[in-house]
């Protein structure tokens, strides 16, 4: 959503480079993480040559996420040091497509794989989540080729929008025209901000009533081992996996927070809370994939098992 305004930035002010290098080693430290992930998970399949449901998800996930932080700092380099660019068309409109179809495709994957852990964990004995519990796995690709036409219908619509914006507003020569051309790109873009809010209320409510039924769901079996006085590894998994969701369930929040407060302060690039926006909601793929490594056990023993090798080899030199 950011590209296509950052064209009337020409010099880059040492403000906007401390901010672009902070932003941009961000990117750079969640593109390795999702690449670890995803690396992890092709050299599993190689081997045993099937997927399950779960690495489905996470693999979509960390391509999504590589991608999209790929993206965001080449846009934030690029609108920093070469921002005429952004007056070649049809570079803004590229820049805010890919954005929005990679973000889409980040909020709705994310909200699938949080329903996916609900459904699989949670113990509840109502008969439509018991068919859900039947039959998940085999929805589970279908939803996310479901995931993929919405975000390829919603990036296309915010293309249609960002080329009559970009059009309308370098119509004009006039110099003195820049505050009525700003109350166009807002007539333009407010059906992408109301569509693109709404998209992200739909995956905030998905994640959270997930998030809250799960976290009750592994509350009441814990109480439950605990007035049996029964305490063995499944009661540690348990507590383990209720301290990753109530940490999921945080960085959600703040980050959903960080998506509300990007479509206020879109038009005012200027303001120094887009700077902390920016900053919570890149670093929401990382800290998230991070979450999941340390959740899942494979990944968790292969980054352990590939640090302390990295340091071996360090100790060595």
């Amino acid at each position: 959503m950011q590209a296509c305004y950052s064209q009337h930035l020409f010099n880059a002010t040492s403000y906007d480079a401390i901010a672009t290098a902070i932003i941009t080693l961000q990117a750079f430290a969640g593109m390795w993480i999702n690449a670890f992930i995803v690396s992890v998970l092709c050299i599993a399949w190689v081997k045993k040559k099937s997927f399950n449901s779960n690495e489905k998800i996470l693999l979509f996930l960390g391509c999504v996420r590589f991608w999209y932080l790929c993206i965001t700092g080449l846009y934030f380099v690029l609108s920093t040091f070469y921002a005429r660019c952004f007056y070649v068309y049809p570079i803004p409109q590229i820049f805010v497509t890919i954005q929005s179809f990679l973000n889409s495709s980040n909020l709705w994957v994310s909200a699938c794989l949080c329903v996916f852990y609900c459904i699989k964990i949670a113990n509840f004995r109502h008969r439509f989540f018991i068919y859900l519990k039947v039959k998940i796995d085999r929805i589970v690709p279908r939803l996310l080729e479901g995931f993929v036409l919405l975000s390829l219908v919603f990036c296309i619509f915010v293309y249609d929008i960002t080329a009559k914006a970009y059009n309308d507003n370098f119509n004009s020569t006039s110099l003195g025209n820049f505050w009525r051309q700003d109350i166009r790109i807002d007539k333009y873009f407010f059906p992408v901000f109301f569509l693109t809010g709404f998209v992200y209320a739909v995956a905030f409510t998905a994640v959270i009533s997930s998030a809250l039924l799960l976290l009750f769901s592994l509350w009441r079996h814990q109480r439950k081992m605990q007035t049996n006085s029964v305490k063995n590894l499944s009661t540690d998994a348990h507590i383990k996996a209720m301290k990753s969701i109530l940490s999921f369930f945080l960085i959600y929040s703040i980050n959903f927070t960080c998506l509300v407060l990007s479509l206020i302060y879109v038009l005012k690039q200027e303001n120094p809370v887009m700077f902390f926006v920016s900053l919570f909601q890149y670093a929401f793929p990382a800290v998230h994939s991070l979450i999941l490594i340390f959740s899942n056990p494979k990944l968790e023993k292969t980054l352990l098992r590939s640090l302390s090798r990295l340091k071996g080899k360090v100790c060595m030199r």
